[in-house]
């Protein structure tokens, strides 16, 4: 009989398979990334959404000017309540004498009716909008206590807008200015008690 020349099968290489491997990983890793790129949520200093970011314009608080032209707003009809502004932002300012007594940070009893005037006027124009409320004071006393009567007095002003007012609590800021940003001279004391206020600043969302 002839002899039949059997040889063993050759197994391949053991980096053959490694290789296979390794490309079949990347292939996976590309893969799971373009899935993921898709769905991907985009967080930015601005805001944060799907696929797209949407840029969201704060207010410069610092930049606002009380000693702007008064200006007219039909829902305010009470005179003790000055308007004034540009077309970035409208003021909302009440004398001390209208909203505290002398030197003290509790509302006045008939504060209220002035106040709903301003709410009025924010709902109606600007609903949504950032409101800064700002405690401003004479130069009378310290530096230091003018600006924590101003700070205590815009508090006391927000609680009522949020509390009474029903504005969103989430977009109403406070700032004290104490003695600092006068409307007019201190060396009067007519000019003492204009400084003496409180302004409720409303920025439209743009």
């Amino acid at each position: 009989m002839a002899e039949l020349d059997v040889q063993p099968k050759r197994s391949s290489p053991w980096w053959l398979w490694l290789l296979i491997a390794i490309i079949a990983v990347v292939i996976l890793i590309f893969l799971f990334r373009g899935c993921n790129s898709k769905t991907t949520t985009v967080s930015t200093a601005y805001s944060t959404s799907t696929t797209k970011a949407v840029a969201v314009t704060k207010p410069d608080w610092d930049a606002v000017d009380f000693n702007g032209a008064r200006t007219k707003d039909e829902d305010v009809t009470d005179t003790s309540i000055a308007v004034s502004g540009n077309d970035r932002y409208t003021i909302y300012t009440l004398g001390e004498n209208i909203l505290f007594a002398t030197d003290q940070n509790t509302l006045n009893s008939d504060a209220g009716d002035k106040l709903k005037q301003i709410v009025s006027s924010l709902n109606k124009r600007f609903k949504g909008a950032n409101i800064g409320v700002y405690g401003s004071t004479d130069s009378t006393g310290t530096a230091g206590h003018n600006k924590a009567l101003g700070a205590e007095r815009a508090a006391a002003v927000k609680n009522w807008l949020v509390t009474t007012g029903g504005l969103d609590s989430t977009l109403v800021s406070i700032h004290s200015l104490g003695e600092n940003k006068p409307v007019a001279s201190n060396a009067t004391a007519a000019g003492r008690q204009e400084n003496r206020n409180v302004s409720i600043v409303a920025f439209p969302n743009k």
